[in-house]
């Protein structure tokens, strides 16, 4: 296992990006598929399919903020695991991993009990109509069950990265995405649940995958174990974890925010259509951005590992590859999806209406694709050499200052076609910030890189 650790700091970065990033890949790209299937059938439920969709798009702001704690837990932890790691300091990753562990089952419980009991309180706040409420309300309230294991599943996968094992973090997600491919139609179609058999598929591949990587830690193969006594929180490392995680946090939060004012000015402005063709292009959306994804996930503990231990030419190899590779798969789902918009809509439904706004607003969603991809891995580079603060910065920018006040000023100007053509136009402004933010970046780190040499000649 130590060797697997030093290989972290050693192995060439292209080929050790390779071996991170493509198990990620292949994972992500099959749990992002699982998620597409999900809306997949249930955007073709005879009779009731649009409206459905439409009703589960419309609680996707509580699915984000879920996934929010566990980026907070989850990359906090896992950076951390990294940095300790590069430090050489087992004992101190080890605790990293108990602790996050346990705050993701804390934290699970209470987001659990916090969506079920108030759900009254916001759920025709969410851009529900009369028509969809019903399917909010059965498919929120059944999901929200399965949070506790949805962030620990999470939360030890992204730690099974650090610890050098992506292959094993990939059949995680394999595990999880066939789970529930297989029920989603026994529980949908056979069982005539509808919305929520979906719902109950999606909590059982949560489970699956959560005791499968609880048990890796207590495996052979895992190079840190995950011990009972380190469940037993240390301030110190609960602040560490919620320091570095508070960026990736933050930006989810964010976009929880952003989903809800984008499906309540769709509501107003287009009605169920457009929240239903909202929810069709974010499924899109995020299947197209998975192998950045992938990178993202691949070069996360590489970053952090090298950075711990001061190997900085290693850090701005990995970083400059990552976005190169980001650039490139960006572009090219960039041009497919501008050629092929409608292909991509139609496995999601037939209907006339839906189908043609779905497909004209997924054309103005991606205009700025091919600068995502940048974006995506300048956030992970902050967060990934421990600096929360500028990951926070970018991702309030992004959403807060640029995101909300545009699509609530586009939609005023002109209706449905201004709330699509407000994600472009924040993606410029954006990628102008991130750009800049990362420039100086890259400029530190080579006069760190100069420091280390130096210091190493001077020892030697």
């Amino acid at each position: 296992m130590k060797e697997k650790h030093k290989e972290m700091g050693e192995e060439p970065i292209s080929k050790l990006l390779l071996k991170f990033s493509l198990p990620a890949m292949v994972g992500m790209f099959v749990n992002a598929l699982y998620n597409i299937v999900d809306r997949i059938y249930i955007g073709n439920i005879p009779e009731i399919g649009p409206n459905a969709i439409a009703g589960v798009g419309v609680v996707f702001p509580i699915m984000i903020i879920s996934i929010g704690f566990c980026l907070l837990i989850g990359m906090g932890g896992a950076t951390n695991i990294s940095i300790s790691l590069g430090q050489k300091q087992k004992v101190s990753a080890e605790k990293y991993l108990g602790n996050a562990t346990f705050l993701a089952i804390i934290f699970g419980l209470m987001l659990t009990f916090i969506t079920i009991f108030s759900m009254d309180l916001y759920i025709t706040k969410l851009g529900t109509s009369s028509v969809t409420e019903p399917y909010a309300r059965d498919y929120l309230t059944i999901v929200a069950l399965g949070f506790p294991f949805l962030m620990a599943g999470y939360v030890t996968n992204a730690a099974v990265r650090s610890d050098g094992n992506p292959k094993i973090s990939m059949i995680t997600l394999l595990l999880g995405a066939i789970t529930n491919i297989i029920l989603d139609p026994i529980f949908i179609f056979w069982m005539g649940l509808g919305v929520k058999g979906a719902a109950i598929a999606t909590i059982i591949s949560q489970i699956v995958s959560a005791i499968w990587t609880i048990c890796y830690f207590n495996s052979k193969w895992s190079g840190i174990k995950l011990h009972f006594k380190n469940l037993i929180l240390e301030w110190s490392k609960v602040k560490n974890i919620f320091t570095i995680g508070a960026g990736p946090f933050v930006l989810q939060m964010g976009s929880s925010v952003v989903t809800l004012v984008l499906n309540s000015s769709l509501m107003k402005y287009g009605g169920d259509v457009a929240v239903g063709a909202m929810t069709i292009v974010n499924a899109v959306n995020t299947f197209i951005l998975m192998p950045i994804f992938g990178i993202n996930q691949g070069v996360q503990p590489i970053l952090g590992f090298n950075y711990g231990a001061r190997k900085y030419h290693r850090v701005r190899e990995a970083f400059i590859l990552a976005v190169k590779g980001a650039i490139t798969i960006s572009t090219i789902g960039f041009l497919t999806i501008q050629l092929l918009s409608k292909y991509f809509i139609v496995i999601f439904t037939s209907n006339p209406q839906l189908l043609n706004a779905a497909s004209n607003g997924l054309r103005v969603f991606t205009l700025m694709f091919p600068v995502v991809g940048f974006q995506i891995i300048a956030a992970v580079y902050f967060q990934a050499i421990g600096k929360p603060k500028t990951t926070m910065f970018l991702s309030l920018s992004r959403q807060f200052i640029f995101l909300i006040p545009i699509v609530l000023l586009f939609s005023r100007l002109w209706g449905v076609k201004g709330i699509w053509m407000a994600v472009p136009c924040t993606d410029i402004l954006s990628v102008i910030v991130t750009f800049i933010m990362t420039k100086r970046e890259l400029n530190n780190l080579k006069i760190l890189e100069k420091e280390e040499d130096l210091r190493i000649n001077v020892n030697q």
